[in-house]
């Protein structure tokens, strides 16, 4: 297959440019027609390695496995409905990828075989499911989970950001206004303060060699906050046990830790109940859900749990001795495989820890303002009070 940069034309006459992989010009023909596409000219894209098969989106990924619920619910076959959805998908790239699912099923594949063709678009956990809905003739149900979890996971990816970019931003304020008072405010008063005389207090004489360390030292104080980040993300990247530490330390950062710890929790414990639900064996649901918790630490512990259970040791003794899963999921495992409701039991798991995390978060929330305004009034009495202290010492000398 060789990736196509092309230009052709829609059933409305409308000029389109899109990356179509394809054998060759008369195949790149063939999937646009599929797609009511009309070929103009095509070229092959030179840097065709991958770096533009972007990763589809998870609204997109929503409005497809919707759709998809609806009809075959409705009793539509499979190949009308991703007809459907191809001729209605407004976002280019997809249409392509529902075009070549189209293809292939035509040529005799499964859905979930199709959809495995198409990493950047349906991760192993979505093919999973997918071959379970089909051996056991329950697509609809499985379509339908598989828009709940992507709405829980994009509710859950909001959380994060909230938890991650609020102290960031707030923060940043501070910074900024730091700098304004070292870098201009505090120099303007420097050669007032030298100029009485008298001997300079220490809190004074601390916020004198800030300030000169603004003034002298800017790049670097501009620089710190942009190029941490950069140096983090490039140790972390540099190896497994960098990355494992990095994580570890995630897990167990002050405030933002636990925090994040509940929703990696949920997100294993929703993914692990929605496939164990569907049928797919507890070994396959613990591999494909270690690639859903995006942290190497809780990764490893669950391949310790596959190890276990392989050499014959239960579901719950297997969780507990890796220390890493807290004493509700265990409970919840145990009492899940008592009464053979594993699924239902995780999924209160990913119910209470869901609702723990809302509550967290605004518990951060409404502890971060009134912190960053202390740290902010701290910053300026302190200014306030280096600056005064020498004044208040001449007025104290002088004599009426």
């Amino acid at each position: 297959m060789v990736m196509y940069a092309y230009r052709a034309i829609n059933q409305g006459g409308q000029s389109t440019k899109g990356l179509q992989d394809a054998a060759n010009l008369v195949d790149l023909e063939f999937r646009l027609k599929r797609g009511g596409l009309d070929l103009v000219d095509a070229k092959i894209e030179s840097s065709s390695g991958g770096g533009q098969r972007r990763k589809i989106k998870r609204a997109e990924l929503i409005t497809f496995f919707f759709n998809l619920e609806q009809l075959s619910r409705a009793g539509v076959p499979l190949l009308e409905c991703l007809g459907d959805l191809r001729d209605t998908m407004t976002e280019e790239r997809f249409r392509e990828v529902i075009a070549n699912l189209v293809e292939s099923i035509e040529n005799g594949k499964k859905l979930s075989q199709a959809m495995a063709q198409h990493p950047d678009a349906f991760d192993k956990i979505f093919v999973s499911l997918t071959y379970a809905g089909e051996e056991s003739g329950r697509l609809p149900e499985v379509f339908e989970h598989i828009t709940e979890s992507l709405k829980w996971q994009d509710e859950m990816a909001s959380h994060t950001k909230t938890i991650l970019m609020y102290p960031a931003f707030v923060g940043t304020i501070v910074l900024g206004i730091t700098i304004f008072l070292m870098i201009y405010l505090v120099p303007q008063l420097v050669s007032f303060i030298k100029g009485m005389g008298q001997e300079i207090p220490i809190q004074t004489r601390m916020l004198l060699a800030t300030s000169g360390f603004f003034v002298n030292y800017w790049y670097v104080v501009i620089a710190l906050p942009i190029l941490t980040p950069i140096v983090i993300t490039l140790l972390v990247n540099s190896s497994d046990e960098m990355r494992l530490r990095f994580d570890r330390f995630k897990l167990n950062m002050w405030v933002i830790g636990p925090i994040l710890r509940k929703i990696i929790l949920a997100r294993f414990a929703n993914t692990f109940a929605m496939m164990y639900g569907s049928g797919i064996s507890i070994l396959d649901c613990i591999h494909n859900s270690r690639d859903v918790v995006n942290n190497l630490a809780v990764a490893r512990s669950l391949d310790e749990v596959a190890q276990e259970i392989e050499s014959g040791k239960n579901l719950t003794q297997s969780f507990q001795n890796t220390h890493m899963f807290p004493p509700l999921v265990i409970r919840m495992l145990k009492v899940g495989e008592a009464t053979g409701s594993l699924d239902k039991a995780l999924l209160n798991v990913s119910y209470f820890y869901d609702r723990d995390v809302r509550e967290s978060i605004k518990k951060v929330q409404v502890m971060i303002e009134p912190a960053m305004t202390i740290i902010l009034g701290a910053i300026l009495g302190w200014v306030m009070l280096s600056v005064l202290s020498p004044i208040y010492d001449i007025i104290g000398k002088v004599k009426f």
